[in-house]
């Protein structure tokens, strides 16, 4: 038989979810994969019940149905003031996945070059290739994470970059881009003309003092920012898959296109239920903010006490730890040891770095306060991988 594709023939699966799996096995509390462990709100939750007997059960508009939009469009202007159009800025995915996916495809063409900051989320690379697009990676230098003007812009015009990706607050690291930084990027994308594609899912969980900026706010930014985010995080529903696309309206008519080709458009009930989220008061975002606050501050404090060596989250709900003083020469041997003997799930940190990097493993804290006291008291015991 003919070979398979050879632009997927270095695939791996996603370590992320096979961490997942590696804890089950061994019964570890997972804080490999970035989900809750609680209850979406309520209000959500209960109008998913009041509607599932009677729908919308059939499509939806290919782009989003009209009322999700709307109150999509909405919360966009509050939080950003920006003055976003939920018919020509607005395209509704499948999750943010897709919604990366269907920007990557709708600008770049093959062979072209894209930027990406390392260490990264680990399908910013895989829908490059599929793209037919050539990854470039600038370092974010641990364990602050800022990244070198000079070696920003050396990526950037090189011949052929298209577009930079940008991750803001950052997973895996957890930081949240200066105004100054996010400025620098900006003038970088003018000088050699660049589409900047954000992913922004995190863009509620925060830490005091710092900020999100929005990309697209920046001055001449909204022409050729592809902003990217779900509701996922935001509301705690991440199998939900609801994502989206906010962008110029000629860069969103042809996300629309490639979008219906890719999934056709998102649950039409779960976006009615998800309405109602969009529509919270500002109370809620800062209740958001306040819980994550306190688990950070307890799984962080947790990991001090125990000894670990960790950079603490600007933003988003992941924390990377350093391990080096265990003397693996493999951050994927040992989390797969840290699940058998530990039973604690991590991440290698190497799945996120383009740099031969084994020094990092990537936990998460989006779980319930007995969650995660159950896995510092278990992390307690680490020493037993020196």
């Amino acid at each position: 038989m003919k070979p398979l594709s050879t632009r997927t023939e270095h695939f791996t699966d996603s370590v992320i979810r096979r961490m997942t799996r590696i804890s089950l096995k061994y019964g570890a509390v997972n804080l490999s994969q970035g989900f809750p462990d609680f209850d979406p709100p309520r209000e959500i939750t209960e109008r998913l019940a009041q509607i599932a007997p009677k729908g919308p059960h059939q499509y939806a508009l290919t782009w989003g149905a009209q009322n999700f939009r709307e109150a999509l469009a909405k919360k966009q202007k509050h939080f950003s003031g920006m003055a976003v159009d939920p018919d020509t800025n607005i395209v509704v995915t499948a999750g943010s996945t897709e919604a990366m996916m269907a920007a990557m495809m709708s600008v770049c063409n093959p062979g072209e070059r894209v930027v990406i900051f390392s260490p990264f989320y680990e399908n910013y690379g895989a829908d490059t290739i599929l793209s037919g697009a050539i990854p470039i990676y600038v370092p974010l230098v641990p364990p602050e994470y800022d990244f070198d003007a000079d070696v920003l812009e050396d990526a950037m015009k090189q011949a052929d970059v298209k577009a930079l990706i940008l991750c803001n607050p950052s997973n895996p690291c957890g930081k949240v881009f200066t105004r100054e930084e996010l400025q620098i990027i900006a003038d970088l994308a003018e000088k050699y003309d660049v589409y900047v594609i954000t992913d922004e899912v995190y863009e509620h969980i925060l830490y005091a003092p710092h900020r999100h900026t929005y990309f697209a706010t920046l001055k001449g930014m909204a022409e050729r920012t592809i902003m990217c985010s779900s509701l996922s995080k935001t509301y705690s529903i991440t199998g939900w898959r609801l994502g989206y696309v906010i962008a110029a309206p000629q860069i969103i008519d042809r996300v629309k296109k490639v979008h219906d080709f890719l999934t056709v458009g998102a649950a039409a009930p779960l976006m009615e239920a998800a309405t109602v989220g969009l529509g919270f008061e500002d109370s809620y975002y800062r209740d958001l903010q306040a819980r994550y606050t306190a688990k950070r501050e307890l799984f962080c404090n947790g990991l001090e006490q125990i000894g670990l060596s960790y950079t603490k989250p600007q933003g988003a709900y992941y924390v990377m730890v350093d391990i080096s003083e265990f003397g693996y020469e493999s951050d994927l041997a040992f989390c797969e040891d840290l699940a058998a003997k530990v039973g604690v799930g991590a991440v290698p940190g190497s799945s996120f770095f383009k740099e031969p990097e084994n020094r990092y493993i990537r936990f998460h804290f989006a779980k319930q306060e007995q969650t995660l006291q159950t896995a510092l008291e278990r992390l307690a015991d680490i020493d037993k991988m020196k």
